[in-house]
Formats: structure tokens, C-alpha cells, sequence
């Protein structure tokens, strides 16, 4: 099941088609209340979410599912009429898959849901970590540090689990940027900088287990020099 919450009557039936002649069992909702409605009903495998919604933006809307442990881990792909550089990333970083934005083409779309989903339900089951001070529960989305919670943004978790379940090996920039932001992300952007200057500062004494590789990436390790 695909839900899609999308105001614009035209868009919605024209999108819900194009994912069921594909062979995806979708549904439409035109408001924030009927899609929240559906998903106590039924949890689909993935949302696609328009930002421009009539009483609550699709941002803040994504940030409740993100909140939710029931919903932590739902594949969401936003769309939107928007396309400046600060509506991606603010999108991505508030825990979205993938980002498309309008006019798109229908086998586009298809294709990009295609991607996501294969991306997401191919993760193996979570384990949990502990490194020294550093403890991470990727079920449950915690993090602690000498036994107290850090809370962390989708986009810190999920950059933190990939470094620790690739701990010792080096991770280029391009990769890290691919499965994090996606692909389509600028290279020569700053936010994974960012994101790993504040994640840092977040673990505390943990945060040296980030390594720089200069040049190439970073990594994940124990060993701490």
C-alpha cells in the first residue's frame, strides 16, 4: 500500500493511476486529517507527501511521522512545487527518502518509488551498539552517552548507523551523501559537513569515534588516537 497526500485533485488521481497500472495497490487523501486518519488504520510501505497542504505543511507532518515510533523508519518521498535549495534540505533533513519536485513525469515518479522501496526493505534487522561510552538502539531510535539520551535528527541517526555498521572501514563523501541525502544531492554542498561537526558535538566524548579521512571521508572507530 502507497499513501499519497496530495491537494490537487488533478495530480492525485493522475499519480494514484500511473502507481496502479504499475501494479502498487495506492490511495489518495486531499487533507492532512484524512491521510492521519488512514494511517491508524493501516501503516502502507511508503507516503509520498505534498509540502503545499491546506491547515499543516508536509514538513511538519513528515516530522510527526519521524517522531512516531511506529511510523520512525516509513519510507517518504516529498513533493512539492518548491525547488530552492533550502526547501531540499530542510525536506531531506527532516527525515524524507526523496525529493521530487513539480511538473515530474508519471514513469519518473514510479521510478523513484521503485528506488526507495528497494533501498529501504532491503535493511537487514537492527542490532544494538555499544562503544564504550556510546550506546544506539536503531530499533528504537535511541542514543545514549554514558547512560544519558541524545537526541539526534533523522538525518544524524541514520549517518551514525551507517558509519558504525561500516565502523573501521572509510566511507567516501560520495557514498555517505548517496545513501543519506540521496543522489541527485550536490557534491560540493556542506551539509554532510554539517551534519557530521554537529553530530560530534552531540556525542560528546563519543564523538571522537568519528574520524576525518581528509580528502576522501570518514569513518567509525574505536580506536581513538
Amino acid at each position: 500500500m502507497i499513501y499519497l497526500l496530495e491537494d490537487d485533485d488533478s495530480i492525485r488521481k493522475l499519480v494514484v493511476y500511473a502507481l496502479e497500472s504499475q501494479g502498487y495497490h495506492a490511495l489518495g487523501f486531499d487533507t492532512p486529517e484524512r491521510f492521519r486518519k488512514a494511517m491508524e488504520q493501516q501503516i502502507p510501505r511508503l507516503a509520498i507527501l505534498d509540502i503545499m497542504l491546506p491547515g499543516e505543511d508536509g514538513i511538519s507532518i513528515l516530522r510527526s511521522l519521524r517522531d512516531a515510533s511506529a511510523t520512525a523508519a516509513l519510507p517518504v518521498i516529498m513533493l512539492t512545487a518548491k525547488n530552492t535549495e533550502y526547501d531540499r534540505v530542510e525536506g531531506l533533513d527532516a527525515g524524507a527518502d526523496d525529493f521530487i519536485s513539480k511538473p515530474f513525469g508519471m514513469m519518473e515518479l514510479v521510478a523513484r518509488v521503485r528506488a526507495v522501496l528497494r533501498r529501504t526493505e532491503s535493511r537487514a534487522p537492527s542490532a544494538e551498539y555499544r562503544f564504550g561510552p556510546l550506546y544506539v538502539c536503531p530499533d528504537r531510535h535511541e542514543v545514549e552517552v554514558a547512560g544519558k539520551p541524545v537526541s539526534l535528527t533523522y538525518k544524524e541517526f541514520m549517518l551514525l548507523q551507517l558509519l558504525m555498521e561500516n565502523r573501521g572501514l572509510v566511507l567516501k563523501r560520495e557514498l555517505l551523501l548517496d545513501r543519506i541525502w540521496g543522489p541527485e544531492t550536490e557534491r560540493e554542498n556542506r551539509t554532510l559537513d554539517v551534519h557530521i561537526r554537529t553530530l560530534r558535538a552531540k556525542l560528546g566524548p563519543a564523538g571522537s569515534f568519528i574520524q576525518t579521512v581528509r580528502g576522501v571521508g570518514y569513518r567509525f572507530t574505536e580506536v581513538v588516537p
